[in-house]
């Protein structure tokens, strides 16, 4: 397998710092747009198999070109989503495998944005599953962690620990502080802000996908490990658009531990209009710039990436399934856990990132020893479960299961 990795970032380098510890590739190309980003990634795993390369994720027939240049038979799109059409697109004219962590960018209802659905996360990839399925090629989508193993623990639970599922929630919760900072995301600020602001989406076997206002239904979740109490709240996320595609639940949602403070954050810059991605007019020294305002917030931040230092705590993601067992009722959460100390110490990538990037890692390897196979637009839950399950927990990251 020869891999095309885009984006090197904090997932894009923890990527490469969790690959080369295995053998099932040939080649990594990774490629950024700033060119010191992707250099600074080969050179720390310092390892032949890895070579450094500039493109713009945006530019199709730049990243088809790199593909071909490198013999390259996968992507791997490890750029924020508003990358997703254009690689996407740019592996299916090389005839690559692609692979992304998030899917195509949803757009409000016009009229309706808290009750009815727009254009929702993936929309435009499934318009062109039938092309990928007839020309047999194949698009991995949402194989992140959440989207990703949050998947694979939804097919897992309904191929072997339940006879009936009522109800599919992924729950993701943290305990992480981060040293100096008041407000520090430990995720990219760009993303956060378009899953949490963006209406949620919920499923219903008998209603289909419908919309409801951000931070709604607040629950008390008790996430493992020592993380304990967490207050989680309705945001838009892809495994609500996956699961039920190929797992059978009469209802699925994903609910985020967010808090208090970093809700109320979020809602002033919607107030202030910063969570807006088109451009304004701002004065500049030279004259005149048109910024996007979240890009403005973005680059305010620091980095997630460099942040590892001074985080303190563990992450949890997680599927939490209700339903039935050989005619009795059962409730598992399916779970996760990185503790950044960990991650620090032996990737030096702090745990978030890393935590979204062994899985894609893991899929590359199912996909190259033959275990995950298949043609057209597919998400996690469309291939075994069990295989991805026991990789992970070869890989030195075991998952947990609790009974509720």
């Amino acid at each position: 397998m020869r891999v095309l990795l885009v984006g090197a970032g904090g997932v894009g380098t923890a990527v490469t710092r969790i690959a080369a510890r295995r053998p099932f590739f040939e080649a990594m190309v990774v490629a950024d747009y700033d060119p010191a980003r992707s250099e600074a990634a080969v050179a720390f795993v310092d390892e032949p198999r890895f070579l450094a390369e500039r493109v713009d994720a945006g530019d199709e027939k730049a990243v088809a070109g790199l593909l071909r240049r490198h013999s390259c038979d996968v992507l791997l799109n490890a750029t924020d989503p508003r990358f997703v059409m254009p690689l996407f697109r740019a592996a299916r004219s090389a005839g690559a495998t692609y692979v992304d962590m998030a899917m195509s960018l949803s757009r409000p209802h016009a009229e309706r944005p808290y009750a009815e659905c727009g254009v929702k996360l993936g929309d435009e990839q499934f318009a062109e599953a039938e092309e990928w399925a007839k020309e047999g090629g194949l698009a991995l989508v949402g194989m992140g962690v959440e989207p990703g193993l949050s998947d694979v623990f939804a097919r897992h639970a309904a191929d072997e620990l339940f006879d009936d599922i009522e109800e599919i929630g992924v729950r993701d919760g943290a305990n992480l502080t981060v040293d100096g900072y008041d407000f520090a995301p430990s995720f990219s600020i760009w993303t956060t802000i378009e899953e949490c602001l963006n209406p949620p989406v919920v499923y219903e076997a008998d209603r289909g996908w419908f919309t409801t206002e951000p931070f709604s239904e607040p629950e008390v979740f008790d996430f493992p490990e020592g993380i304990g109490p967490v207050e989680c709240v309705n945001v838009e996320h892809e495994e609500v658009l996956l699961v039920p595609r190929w797992v059978d639940a009469r209802r699925v949602t994903f609910k985020y531990g967010l808090g208090e403070e970093f809700i109320g954050t979020l809602k002033t810059l919607h107030l202030l209009g910063l969570d807006r991605t088109e451009p304004v007019t701002v004065p500049g020294a030279d004259g005149p710039v048109r910024v996007s305002p979240r890009d403005v917030v973005a680059a305010c931040l620091p980095d997630p990436a460099t942040l590892g230092d001074r985080m303190r705590g563990k992450t949890c993601a997680g599927t939490w399934v209700r339903g039935v067992k050989d005619g009795a009722p059962r409730e598992v959460y399916l779970y996760h856990v990185v503790d950044n100390e960990w991650s620090m110490a032996e990737y030096g990538s702090q745990a978030v990132v890393w935590q979204t990037a062994v899985n894609p890692v893991v899929a590359l390897e199912l996909l190259a020893d033959g275990s995950w196979s298949g043609s057209g637009v597919l998400g996690p839950e469309a291939f075994p479960a069990r295989p991805f399950l026991d990789l992970l927990t070869a890989y030195g990251s075991p998952w947990g299961m609790r009974e509720q």
